[in-house]
C-alpha cells in the first residue's frame, strides 16, 4: 500500500497552465503505475492520464483523448513524485484531480485497476 498526496491546484484562467504533484511513500514507487483521474461536479471519476510501468526502467504514457496534446505526465522516482503538466486549460478542464497507484501490475486506465488514492487537489478554470 502507499500513501499518495496530491498539490498544485487552483484557480487559473483559461489558456493557463498549471502543474499537479503527486507525492507517493513507499520504497518501490518506481515499480508502480501512476495515474490521474478527475472528478467534475455531478459527473463520475474518469481517467486523465497514466505512467504505465512495463518493466526496468520503462514507462508508458497514456491519455484520454480530451487531454491529449495538452497535458504531460512524468514522474521523477528519486522523489516518488508524479506530476501532471496541464497546458492550454480549459473550463471543462474543472474538476478535483485525483493520483492513483496501482502495485499489482495491472497497467490499466480504469478506476478498478488502481488500489492507493490520494484527496485530491481542486482545479477550477474560468472562462
Amino acid at each position: 500500500q502507499v500513501q499518495l498526496v496530491e498539490s498544485g491546484g487552483g484557480l487559473v484562467q483559461a489558456g493557463d497552465s498549471l502543474t499537479l504533484s503527486c507525492v507517493g511513500s513507499g520504497r518501490t514507487f518506481s515499480s508502480y503505475s501512476m495515474a490521474w483521474f478527475r472528478q467534475a461536479p455531478g459527473k463520475e471519476r474518469e481517467f486523465v492520464a497514466a505512467s504505465l510501468w512495463i518493466g526496468g526502467s520503462r514507462y508508458y504514457a497514456a491519455y484520454a483523448d480530451s487531454v491529449r496534446g495538452r497535458f504531460t505526465i512524468s514522474r521523477d522516482n528519486r522523489k516518488n513524485t508524479v506530476y501532471l503538466q496541464m497546458n492550454s486549460l480549459k473550463p471543462e478542464d474543472t474538476a478535483v484531480y485525483y493520483c492513483a497507484a496501482d502495485g499489482h501490475l495491472r497497467r490499466g486506465l480504469t478506476l478498478t485497476d488502481y488500489d492507493d488514492w490520494g484527496q485530491g487537489t481542486q482545479v477550477t478554470v474560468s472562462s
